[in-house]
């Protein structure tokens, strides 16, 4: 390999992966939801990918699946496609090449993010930089080294801006989602009290249990009333969203002075209206997103440091755990995953090459 020490493992020259189909952005909006992958990937052979400078090469364990996956493929995420590449931005792995100045990872188990010019999870080698894996407790299962970077450090880093606001109580939307399971466990812990937002009330009691005070339904014939009395109570000044629909908005609109709509997913294919935009003059509110690349671009490496041993610490002791709805082949994946991702609520859907 150019640049590249290896272990003794043998190293094919080619894998199976899936692969994208284009480049660059697509313009659309449909949101997450698949139908079908052919329009978006294909499966097939590739030569894998060799590690160049404080690159390493990841035999993968598992490939993990988030929204912001599904967005990426189809073009809608803030980072351009390239037709080719396996797609996957997170999994757990082991290291076994790696470019100069990645050569203490060969041979570690390792949780990883894969960079914009990196090659993807969904595949049976990844590509990405040293800076961007984790190497792994032994004591840590691979369902929750698989799902380390994304939704726990998000987690943490928006919980932070929850503690910044002066308020007990925040609002959570797709609340069923793993990424807020983990916020509630958190808020649990320090003494807050989440309002979270749910589609079904299946996922009621379910989030309570986690740590979630109130569970609203948003099909609920009563919920218009209900969330309009309960945040007029609670005063909850940060909205944590990941739909970005009219009832993200509504919500925004029934806080208090010095609210703050912190957008992080765009689940809805809605384009939200805002019928009152005089609040942002009159009562200093505030729209703005959060996207955990930047939060890792701008924070401290000390900072990160603390934060991903803090998460391996929940997950080793058991008080956060990856709820798992289908982990697929790889070899089934690009048939089986459209029918996998539609149970995504009930837990994550990861890639086993």
């Amino acid at each position: 390999m150019n640049d590249a020490s290896a272990t003794s493992q043998s190293i094919p020259k080619q894998m199976n992966a899936m692969l994208l189909r284009h480049d660059g952005y697509s313009n659309s909006q449909e949101g997450p939801s698949i139908e079908t992958l052919e329009p978006y990937l294909e499966y097939r052979k590739t030569d894998v990918p060799q590690p160049g400078e404080k690159q390493v090469l990841i035999r993968v364990i598992l490939g993990n699946i988030n929204p912001s996956d599904l967005h990426f493929i189809k073009g809608e995420y803030g980072q351009p496609r390239r037709a080719g590449v396996a797609g996957g931005f997170e999994g757990v792995g082991e290291v076994v090449a790696a470019g100069r100045g990645g050569e203490a990872l060969i041979g570690k188990r390792v949780a990883f993010y894969v960079v914009a010019s990196g090659s993807g999870a969904w595949a049976q080698y990844a590509l990405t930089d040293v800076t961007s894996c984790i190497p792994l407790r032994s004591d840590l299962r691979d369902e929750d080294a698989a799902t380390l970077f994304i939704n726990p450090l998000t987690a943490i880093a928006m919980f932070d801006e929850v503690k910044k606001s002066n308020s007990k109580t925040f609002i959570m939307t797709a609340a069923a989602s793993q990424l807020c399971k983990l916020m509630a466990g958190l808020a649990k812990d320090e003494g807050y009290e989440p309002i979270s937002i749910v589609r079904r009330d299946e996922h009621i009691d379910a989030l309570k249990a986690y740590g979630s005070t109130h569970v609203l339904n948003v099909n609920d014939e009563k919920f218009a009333s209900q969330a309009t009395a309960l945040l007029r109570q609670e005063k909850p000044r940060v909205l944590l969203d990941a739909v970005g629909d009219q009832i993200s908005a509504k919500l925004f609109e029934a806080m208090p002075n010095r609210a703050r709509w912190l957008i992080y997913g765009k689940l809805s294919k809605e384009t939200p209206r805002l019928d009152q935009i005089g609040q942002m003059i009159f009562m200093d509110k505030i729209i703005e997103g959060f996207w955990l690349v930047k939060w890792i671009r701008n924070t401290p490496a000390k900072e990160q440091m603390l934060a991903i041993a803090r998460v391996q610490e929940l997950f080793a002791t058991g008080k956060w755990k990856t709820d798992i709805s289908a982990i697929v082949p790889l070899a089934t994946a690009f048939e089986d995953l459209p029918n996998a991702l539609s149970g995504m609520n009930k837990g994550k859907v990861m890639i086993k090459p």
